[in-house]
């Protein structure tokens, strides 16, 4: 009973915070305007949605537009696709972040260690609009990338851009090099945190570098390992739109055409109720997603390790 009293109401704590509560009310309104006031659409997928009727005239169909969604050929492809290539990207491109940190993080001149930083961050900065064109220019039948194969002996030009197998390739080295040294700076952060006096000690004991590296740094970043997982695994019905839209073509449809893809030939065909239909589906996937795997992450390390 003391604890209750003893403990700050939630109106001294607000006043008390008011100034912090405050400076977060800007941010608040843009979230709740812009990302939470446009879930109202989501009622578009269970109606037979008519834009003349809008959104709240038109008729309810129940699940008729999920089932119709399933039911036809071109969405399972993509959703196959999208599995496809994020599988690739969090299989390799998860790792690559790490990687790149770890190899930061021993550079010892300071300048080279930070022109390098630079060098990788880069990347990010530049949208896919840009770095498709560039990428597009480098890898056709005439591009630098096949110049170079010929000189290499390649008797016939690389079809990068419209074989699915050698696509696909591309799409992911292409998005591994765009995010891999953006995605090294939350370890890098990690690696700052750690205690020097272990490897200290660990030098004492006669560990080598290598040896420091898989007893105190590698286990030192699991936790952000597993948060930064957890959050990929929520995106995992992404794939990159951005870039593959800017990348595919016709003759890779079977093998690029992802679920955003997909919900836009929808809401551009006016099929909106589709498009909602399919856009829902990804969102609750990923929650599910999401929530799935941070219990399993709390479960297994009892509680310490998890986003929440």
């Amino acid at each position: 009973m003391s604890d209750q009293f003893n403990r700050p109401s939630v109106l001294k704590t607000y006043s008390k915070h008011s100034g912090l509560l405050l400076m977060t009310l800007p941010v608040i309104i843009y979230f709740l305007i812009f990302h939470y006031g446009p879930m109202i659409g989501l009622v578009i997928a269970f109606k037979d949605y008519v834009m003349s009727d809008g959104m709240f005239g038109s008729q309810w169909a129940g699940m008729a537009n999920f089932e119709r969604l399933f039911a036809s050929d071109d969405f399972p492809l993509a959703v196959r696709n999208t599995l496809t290539i994020s599988f690739l990207r969090l299989g390799f491109g998860f790792f690559a972040p790490i990687i790149l940190a770890l190899l930061l993080n021993e550079l010892r001149l300071e300048f080279y260690k930070r022109g390098i930083q630079t060098l990788t961050y880069l990347p990010h900065f530049f949208s896919w609009v840009i770095l498709g064109g560039i990428f597009l220019m480098l890898f056709n039948a005439g591009g630098p990338v096949n110049q170079f194969a010929k000189l290499l002996g390649a008797e016939q030009p690389i079809a990068f851009l419209t074989d699915g197998t050698w696509f696909i390739i591309v799409l992911v080295a292409t998005g591994i090099w765009q995010g891999a040294g953006w995605g090294a700076i939350l370890y890098l952060a990690a690696l700052s945190g750690i205690s020097p006096q272990l490897y200290e000690a660990a030098q004492i004991d006669g560990a080598n570098r290598w040896q420091q590296t898989w007893a105190i740094t590698i286990p030192c970043l699991i936790p952000t390992m597993i948060v930064l997982f957890i959050l990929a695994l929520g995106g995992i019905l992404t794939a990159g739109f951005d870039q593959i839209y800017n990348m595919y073509n016709p003759m890779v449809y079977d093998v690029a055409d992802i679920i955003d893809t997909y919900v836009l030939r929808r809401m551009f065909g006016l099929d909106l109720a589709l498009a909602t239909a399919a856009g829902m589906f990804k969102s609750v996937v990923g929650l599910v997603l999401v929530v799935g795997s941070n219990y399993l992450a709390r479960r297994m390390s009892g509680g310490e390790q998890g986003v929440w």
